[in-house]
């Protein structure tokens, strides 16, 4: 049982205005409840306006909030039915945290967006707080509300999620790099989508922006250059990194192959010992591989141990993984110093990385604008 100085405390905790806690459980295995409902006693018609206190029925269900700790918080929410005392019909009460037929609240539903905008959907949700599903529905209600002609705006970025995973569904974001925050989502990403969304900002919002962040994508290039003949094009580091690691994740892919098919292959069990060692090695490798080495866990940096010590050649692709993504955190870096150092990289890299190689060659002007940040 919850007393009054605990849910007064969890109350504060929770910091919602307008709603208090009324009790807390904690389930095995789910997380913690609290059952939460407004501090008023009354709410408006939504038809007519008219204030009423008369309580028609109680509706209660679950939504998500951010975690404490570790542990996921659900919402049990009382959002109360009032009956209107000049129309007669009854209404629900309006609870500003959360909106209606949502599974989240709005507070967290705005930190899961600014987590996507800086990763994908995938990564997010395999936190474990909310599924892709509720990810593209937070993406479609934010599409909806925000306003679509930015002020100030001097960085801007354009990037792209898949709204539905394999079916080719995207949207377009655009966001103010300079304040993290989001401008719009379009649905679409061709040129013909974004285009007329930018000309509707008018030549003095297009002329002011000095830099657009993109990724590996000429027609965004093409787009800019058409648009805002101002603008600095740069290469999104995520997008460049994210072509570092495909390519390391393919030939730990391939690497795996191979050791089965030579493992099913062999008649020695010596060789197949020795193959079922390197299996061990690269089985569960992936994240160990592709993750910033200073954040590794423990069962993970063991892991990498692991995988270098059966694959020299993964090791070799993990270290120019791990100096090329240097290149791009040393923040202080000059454009020339910049260069000459993914010059080096690409000469040792380039038996290794072939495709990355490619790429960065093509891109280079917006690669260096990058480092030069």
């Amino acid at each position: 049982m919850t007393t009054k100085k605990g849910t007064k405390f969890l109350t504060e905790l929770l910091n919602i205005q307008g709603i208090k806690v009324t009790q807390m459980t904690q389930v095995p295995y789910i997380g913690i409840i609290l059952q939460v409902e407004s501090i008023h006693k009354e709410s408006h018609c939504h038809r007519c306006g008219t204030k009423s206190n008369r309580l028609h029925q109680n509706h209660r269900y679950l939504v998500k909030d951010f975690s404490w700790g570790e542990k996921l918080v659900f919402l049990e929410i009382n959002r109360r039915q009032f009956k209107c005392k000049k129309c007669g019909k009854p209404f629900s009460e309006k609870l500003d945290f959360v909106n209606n037929r949502r599974t989240y609240t709005k507070r967290l539903a705005d930190t899961i967006i600014k987590s996507v905008l800086s990763s994908d959907i995938n990564n997010v949700a395999k936190e474990g707080v909310v599924t892709t599903e509720e990810i593209e529905r937070m993406l479609s209600d934010a599409s909806q509300e925000l306003s679509s002609k930015p002020s100030g705006l001097k960085k801007l970025g354009i990037d792209e999620i898949a709204l539905t995973k394999g079916q080719g569904n995207y949207c377009a974001v655009l966001t103010d790099l300079s304040t993290s925050k989001l401008i719009t989502i379009i649905k679409g990403r061709k040129q013909e989508d974004i285009e007329p969304v930018l000309n509707s900002w008018g030549l003095e919002v297009l002329e002011q922006i000095e830099e657009v962040s993109i990724d590996l994508w000429k027609g965004y290039k093409t787009l800019v250059e058409k648009l805002m003949p101002n603008a600095q094009v740069v290469a999104d580091r995520f997008h460049v990194m994210v072509q570092v690691n495909k390519e390391l994740d393919r030939e730990r892919k391939r690497e795996r192959r191979e050791i089965i098919d030579l493992s099913n292959k062999s008649k020695s069990p010596q060789r197949i010992a020795e193959y079922k060692e390197i299996l061990d090695g690269l089985n569960g490798s992936k994240y160990a591989l592709l993750k910033n080495e200073e954040s590794l866990k423990e069962k993970q940096k063991s892991k990498l141990m692991s995988v270098k010590k059966v694959c020299p050649r993964l090791a070799i692709m993990h270290k120019l993984k791990e100096e090329f993504r240097q290149i791009f955190e040393n923040r202080k870096t000059n454009w020339l110093r910049a260069l000459l150092r993914i010059g080096s990289w690409q000469q040792r890299a380039k038996k290794y990385f072939s495709s990355t190689v490619n790429t960065i060659t093509n891109w280079i002007e917006e690669i260096i604008a990058v480092s030069a940040q």
